[in-house]
């Protein structure tokens, strides 16, 4: 949730804290929506962000690795440049990208290798689905993950640990699940939130009812022919079985302390707390110290 930002510097910079921050990963607004649709995984925005808060300050390339987890695409630079810049990156002997040098050469050999695989799986993709990715506000880190996505054999967690090693990360991140589902809301009113984005960015006084995981996106129009007990009927039907990442698991049941930290109700804690064995692994740890800190406004 949004409190990451805050509590996560602080806790690290205990000595002899072990962090894990579990994070799901539902996002698929912006570029994250764009990554989604053409590469069919979860949106790496909220682990990737989490990330960022874990990169080690004693690496020599730290300022930079930052901007390159902050950077966005310029809307100015345009499709053709950006995919010339990235083709310019990988086959080069320099290592800048989007004038950000890295001088670690590791970190550079991966970064190239996601790269690579990253413009040759769009391609496909593109073809597939007959239109161009758009690049215009693009965060960078997302398409070096989709790539990454592809070269882990499509396995989001494997991903995200790759991530971690890559950057040596001073915690670990760890998705809730692995399964590509798609968040969807209902409020009391009986009207539709049909994406993660609208659940956070749509805010109202009218209650959200109820949460769904759909094994796949809806456009607004295909509801649009169904009476309101309809639709309802049609999401319970629709409402797919998630399960908790082993990972996830493991460092739940192995903590000694366990914070529900502050989020989005909607979007960063409920739909976590929905995926099965999730809730169990929490209560099943009787000997964790228990912490829940609350956002104070809209939750």
């Amino acid at each position: 949730g949004r409190g990451a930002s805050v509590l996560i510097p602080e806790l690290l910079s205990i000595p002899g804290v072990n962090l894990s921050s579990i994070v799901n990963a539902y996002d698929d607004g912006k570029s994250t929506g764009e990554i989604r649709k053409y590469f069919d995984m979860l949106g790496p925005s909220d682990i990737r962000k989490v990330q960022e808060l874990m990169l080690p300050e004693s690496h020599i390339d730290h300022t930079n690795i930052k901007k390159l987890f902050k950077l966005r695409i310029p809307k100015s630079i345009g499709r053709t440049n950006s995919l010339n810049e990235i083709n310019q990156y990988i086959k080069s002997r320099k290592n800048i990208l989007f004038n950000i040098e890295i001088k670690d050469k590791r970190i550079n050999h991966t970064l190239k290798s996601y790269l690579s695989f990253f413009l040759d799986y769009l391609e496909l993709s593109e073809k597939f689905l007959g239109k161009k990715f758009s690049f215009s506000d693009c965060s960078l880190m997302n398409c070096i993950y989709a790539g990454a996505y592809i070269e882990n054999k499509r396995n989001f967690d494997e991903t995200a640990t790759s991530i971690d090693k890559l950057f040596k990360l001073k915690g670990t991140v760890i998705p809730t699940n692995i399964e590509n589902k798609f968040l969807v809301g209902l409020r009391e009113n009986g009207e539709i939130l049909y994406s993660e984005a609208e659940i956070v960015e749509l805010r109202s006084n009218v209650r959200l009812k109820k949460l769904f995981l759909l094994d796949s996106s809806l456009k607004k129009i295909s509801l649009n022919k169904l009476l309101k007990r309809e639709k309802i009927l049609f999401l319970e039907n629709r409402n797919s079985f998630v399960e908790i990442n082993l990972r996830a698991k493991n460092a739940i049941s192995n903590a000694d302390i366990i914070i529900y930290s502050p989020g989005t109700q909607h979007s960063s804690l409920y739909p976590t707390y929905l995926t099965k064995g999730f809730t169990e692994s929490v209560a099943g740890n009787k000997r964790a110290l228990k912490i829940f800190i609350t956002n104070i406004g809209e939750d």
